[in-house]
C-alpha cells in the first residue's frame, strides 16, 4: 500500500505517484505555512488517546499475540507520542530553539529550520518504529518520505493516517512507500529526492545507504546496536528476576536488549554458579511470561545442542527453552537471542581495552545497583562507548527526552540559520 497526501493507493500507482512526488513536495515548500510542533503534538495526543481507549484493539491485540509481546510493553512504546511525552522531547532537544528567533547580538538573531525533505528507511524488529520515525521528522516542520521496512504489517500506514484525519495539515508532509529492498532505483530516486536519508539498520543497511544517496545529500544513521549486562558478586536475586523479565519481554530483538552478561572477575566457576542461579529464575520467568515463540524455541535447542558437541556440555545451561551458556573469552557478541544469553568474565580494569574497539555497536548497559565501585564502573562504560547505564531489567525501559544512542533526533532534523533583523 502507498499513502500519498492523506488516502491510500495500491502499490500499482507508485510510478504515476513517484513521478508527481518531486513537484508536490516543492510546491508545499513554496506555498505551505511552516508545520509546527504544535501542530503535530495536538494530533498526536489525540491519536494516543483513541489508542488508549481501546479503539483499536482489533488491530494492536493480535499484532501484539503475533509478536509475543506484553501490552504493557506496547503501552510504553505508545506514551511516546503522548503529549507529555513529546513535549518533553521538543524542550530537551530544541531547548530555547524552541521558541523562535533568539539574538546573537543587537543587529542578528538566529532560529531553525528544518533540513527540508526526509526519507526513512525504516527497521521491522519494532511495531512503532516506522510511525515515530515520521512524527520526529514532522515535529521540526520536515515533509517525510517512508519506505516501509520488509514485513510491515499495516500498522504504520493506518496510525500515519489517522494522524492526517486528526490534523489535515499534515497530509502534504507525509508520503508512505511499501518499496523492496531490491527496487535500488526507485530506492535511490527517493533518496535523492531528499535532504537527508535516515537509516535504522545494521552494517549492510548503512552500506547500502552509502550507494545510492547522493553525494548533495547526506545520511543519518541509527545503527543497530548491542547491548549487555555487567555484575559483580552483589548482585541480588531480586535483580536478576528483573533481568529475566526484560530478556523474555523482548526476545532480545531491541537494540537496548541484554544479549548477555560480563562478570567482574576472571574466575570461571564463579560464572558457572551465576549461571545455576539464574537458570530457574530464567525458566520460570518465561513460562509465566510465555513469550518464546515455539519455532525459536526448536532454533535454540539446535544451537545450543551444537555448543555442546563441540565440547561445552560443562558450560552450557538449560530447562524449559532457556539457555545461558558460559564463555571464557570477553569478546562482545549477540547471543542466539529468544531468551538465550552468555555469560563472559570482564574484569573492571580490562572494561575499555576490550569494549573500547566496539564503541560504535555500544548502548545499553545494565548494573547491578550495589557493584563494587559503581561511579568508577560507570565512568569506563561511558568512556568505552555506552550511551544508557541503567538498572537490571531497565534495559529497554522508554523515559521521554532519551536520546538516540547518544544523540538528540531533532538536532539532527534542522538546520540554525542566522539572520540579521
Amino acid at each position: 500500500m502507498i499513502l500519498y497526501k492523506g488516502e491510500v493507493y495500491p502499490d500499482g500507482k507508485q510510478e504515476e505517484l513517484i513521478s508527481s512526488l518531486e513537484g508536490d513536495m516543492l510546491e508545499t515548500l513554496q506555498n505551505n505555512r511552516t508545520l509546527t510542533y504544535n501542530d503535530v503534538i495536538d494530533a498526536c495526543d489525540k491519536l494516543y488517546q483513541r489508542v488508549m481507549n481501546h479503539e483499536f484493539d482489533n488491530i494492536v491485540l493480535p499484532l501484539l499475540e503475533m509478536a509475543n509481546m506484553p501490552y504493557s510493553t506496547f503501552e510504553r512504546y505508545a506514551k511516546y507520542f503522548s503529549k507529555e511525552g513529546l513535549l518533553k522531547k521538543i524542550d530537551i532537544e530544541l531547548g530555547d530553539l524552541k521558541n523562535g528567533e533568539l539574538d546573537l547580538d543587537e543587529e542578528n538573531t538566529r532560529h531553525y529550520e528544518p533540513l527540508g525533505i526526509l526519507f526513512h528507511i525504516a527497521a521491522g524488529n519494532v511495531d512503532l518504529l516506522p510511525a515515530y520515525s515520521v512524527v520526529e521528522g514532522l515535529l521540526v516542520g520536515n515533509i517525510n518520505i517512508l519506505k516501509l521496512p520488509t514485513g510491515d504489517n499495516g500498522m504504520s500506514i493506518r496510525l500515519l493516517q489517522e494522524l492526517i484525519k486528526e490534523s489535515p495539515i499534515l497530509k502534504d508532509y507525509i508520503y508512505v512507500f511499501d518499496v523492496p529492498s531490491t527496487e535500488v532505483e526507485t530506492i535511490k530516486q527517493l533518496a535523492n529526492l531528499a535532504d537527508a536519508t535516515i537509516v535504522w539498520g545494521g552494517d549492510m543497511a548503512q552500506k547500502a545507504a552509502r550507494t545510492f544517496v547522493d553525494i548533495h545529500s547526506s545520511i543519518i544513521s541509527w545503527g543497530h546496536k548491542i547491548s549487555f549486562t555487567y555484575v559483580d558478586k552483589n548482585v541480588t536475586d531480586e535483580e536478576l528476576k528483573a533481568l529475566c523479565e526484560s530478556i523474555c519481554a523482548t526476545n532480545q530483538l531491541f537494540c537496548s536488549s541484554s544479549q548477555g552478561i560480563y562478570v567482574n572477575t576472571d574466575d570461571i566457576n564463579e560464572l558457572k554458579a551465576l549461571a545455576e542461579r539464574i537458570l530457574p529464575l530464567f525458566a520460570e520467568t518465561s513460562k509465566r511470561m510465555g513469550t518464546l515463540p515455539l519455532t525459536m524455541k526448536a532454533k535454540n535447542s539446535l544451537l545450543i545442542y551444537n555448543e555442546k558437541l563441540e565440547g561445552n556440555a560443562d558450560k552450557v545451561f538449560m530447562k524449559d527453552g532457556v539457555s545461558i551458556i558460559v564463555k571464557e573469552d570477553n569478546k562482545l557478541e549477540l547471543s542466539f537471542l529468544f531468551q538465550n544469553i552468555w555469560i563472559k568474565p570482564l574484569k573492571k580494569e580490562d572494561i575499555i581495552k576490550v569494549l573500547k574497539p566496539n564503541k560504535n555497536l555500544l548502548q545499553t548497559v545494565s548494573i547491578n545497583k550495589l557493584i563494587e565501585g559503581k561511579k568508577e564502573i560507570s565512568s569506563l562504560l561511558a568512556k568505552a562507548g555506552a550511551t544508557r547505564i541503567t538498572a537490571l531489567g531497565d534495559n529497554s525501559r522508554m523515559l521521554a527526552g532519551e536520546s538516540h544512542d547518544g544523540e538528540y533526533a531533532l538536532r539532527r532534523y534542522i538546520r540554525v540559520v542566522e539572520t540579521i533583523k
